[in-house]
């Protein structure tokens, strides 16, 4: 598994989505006549028409979407209404809401796949996008007690630590935490200094032979906020991985990811 994407995928800046052409006249109408007559709450009536034209590209993203005035003359329905839709449409990721601009259309989120390890470039740049990464830390150190534990080490015993932020198309989609063990991989913090991604290396030097993945949501503490271009309250994905080459630990990562603009992704089989 690897990892993901930002505000000009999902929240482009203010002067570029101002650019965008409005929904028309047209479009309006086409939204009205979407609406389902299946017994629900008219909210929910009207964040599925709003989705079925997004879905169907009828609402393409950055492209500005009718104010609440003119879906309540439209729909026909209370502006208290229309409100609590946009509001649950902007928190699942469909529309984005900017204060004194207006309420647009987001890009679909990116995603990784999440029972399979891959390379965070390689991912971005299937999406057509570009790659880039910085590096924070690079660096041995002595391994404490939980770190050892996660690497299989003695505790004290030297270690390599790397935090890395990944970028797609010059937006923060990542913070990498990585734990390297040096017995499986001695020469991780030269290659990483060399712009070459710790799964490339890791891959040539250490092949995987298991790995294990578990997954939370996290408050951003302000460095990360800082890092991932965060609003405030923003939650983040945190994906905890340790991989394996033959019997010994090759890493243990912390994988931080902007959960507005992320989600994970797996599909299993039953073996019963």
């Amino acid at each position: 598994m690897s990892e993901p994407t930002p505000l000009s995928q999902h929240g482009a800046a203010p002067h570029q989505v101002t650019q965008q052409q409005g929904v028309s006249q047209q479009t309006l109408s086409e939204l009205a006549a979407a609406m389902s007559d299946t017994p629900a709450p008219i909210y929910q009536r009207v964040k599925q028409a709003i989705i079925s034209q997004i879905r169907a590209g009828v609402w393409k993203p950055h492209q500005r979407v009718p104010s609440e005035s003119e879906l309540v003359n439209e729909i026909g329905v209370s502006r208290m209404t229309i409100n609590r839709a946009l509001r649950e449409l902007t928190s699942e990721g469909f529309l984005i809401r900017m204060q004194g601009v207006g309420t647009f259309v987001a890009e679909a989120k990116a995603y990784t796949p999440m029972l399979e390890v891959h390379n965070i470039a390689d991912e971005i740049a299937q999406r057509g996008h570009r790659h880039d990464s910085k590096i924070l830390v690079c660096e041995a150190r002595l391994a404490d007690a939980d770190q050892a534990l996660q690497l299989g080490i003695a505790t004290g015993t030297m270690m390599f630590y790397s935090q890395i932020v990944h970028y797609e198309n010059n937006v923060a989609v990542q913070i990498e935490d990585r734990f390297v063990n040096p017995e499986t991989a001695p020469d991780y913090l030269q290659q990483v200094l060399n712009k070459q991604t710790p799964y490339t290396y890791l891959m040539e030097i250490a092949p995987l032979t298991a790995g294990e993945h578990r997954v939370e949501a996290i408050s951003a503490s302000d460095e990360q906020r800082e890092l991932l271009q965060l609003n405030e309250h923003e939650p983040c994905l945190l994906i905890h991985r340790r991989t394996w080459s033959g019997s010994r630990v090759v890493t243990s990562a912390r994988l931080i990811y902007p959960g507005s603009r992320y989600q994970l992704f797996g599909r299993f089989t039953s073996h019963g």
